[in-house]
């Protein structure tokens, strides 16, 4: 992404920034200290943009403009790079997600590693010769040991699973955390991580593990956002439709006959309705952080 101009975050662009989404200009406005700045996409033309904001501050009716989007030539493998690093620093909370759920997934070697696994699980867990035993959430609850509520997000068994995460969780992720800030991201992380956690427990046992409840509460929170509200967060509108497929898939038993392993479906569905219902209060912290 390219920066266009930085303002302080006193100004309020939420009628330049819906004028930018009516006509489809791809864009992320990001605190950087006391400041805020509007990013667009690399093949969008910074010049216009900034030609259209001056025209904007100059008192110009947005109604009454005509504006096209222009493009630039593509970014050479460079720029793409830069951009790529630029974004991961921006939103360096859903990189962290990433980074952590790839370091302890490898770490706990996809599940054979007991061990290590059994100090990230919900409840503590006791490797015997005849299989694998818990002390159950009242032990985590007795020992106080509340941390384990929310580390089930970061374990993944299969490659596959987890590639699949990462990759939903820096389109949705960075997405929320560029335009609505890190504390509402933040939030519905921890409340969708630990309602997913507590479900799938509830249904299966300790288990399990993976970021898909988290991601199908970002998709959730993306959908029902770009319904009710804007800037919009711009996923596609099909999104709905898909994450009811996928769920479909997974209640089948298709996911897990294809590499997926065994799949949390309790854990996406709870995902699901807690970033749907997460909107009302996501609202609130994206309007607090201006």
């Amino acid at each position: 992404m390219i920066k266009v101009f930085t303002v302080p975050l006193q100004e309020d662009l939420t009628e330049f920034t819906q004028f930018l989404w009516q006509q489809q200009v791809p864009h992320r406005v990001v605190e950087d200290g006391e400041f805020q700045a509007l990013w667009i996409e690399a093949s969008v033309n910074p010049e216009d943009i900034y030609a259209l904001y001056q025209m904007w501050r100059e008192g110009g009716d947005l109604s009454q403009m005509q504006f096209s989007v222009l493009t630039v030539e593509p970014s050479s493998g460079a720029g793409q790079q830069r951009n790529f690093l630029e974004l991961a620093k921006t939103a360096w909370f859903s990189t962290s997600l990433i980074v952590v759920s790839i370091v302890l997934s490898f770490a706990i070697g996809f599940g054979d590693n007991v061990e290590l696994l059994r100090y990230f699980s919900i409840a503590d867990l006791v490797q015997r010769d005849d299989g694998i035993y818990s002390t159950g959430l009242a032990g985590t609850i007795e020992t106080m040991e509340y941390w384990r509520l929310i580390t089930p997000i970061f374990l993944h068994f299969s490659a596959a699973h987890i590639i699949f995460n990462i990759l939903w969780i820096w389109i949705a992720g960075t997405r929320i955390e560029c335009l609505h800030g890190r504390l509402p991201l933040v939030v519905l992380v921890v409340f969708s991580g630990v309602a997913s956690n507590l479900a799938q427990y509830w249904v299966s046992g300790p288990l399990f593990g993976g970021l898909s409840g988290v991601v199908f509460a970002f998709l959730g929170y993306c959908w029902l956002w770009d319904r009710l509200y804007a800037p919009k967060l711009g996923l596609p509108t099909a999104l709905m439709g898909f994450m009811v497929f996928w769920l479909a898939l997974g209640y089948s038993g298709i996911l897990s006959s294809v590499g997926f392993g065994s799949i949390a479906n309790t854990a996406h569905l709870a995902g699901l309705v807690a970033g749907l219902i997460f909107v009302p209060l996501g609202k609130r912290l994206a309007k607090a952080k201006g």
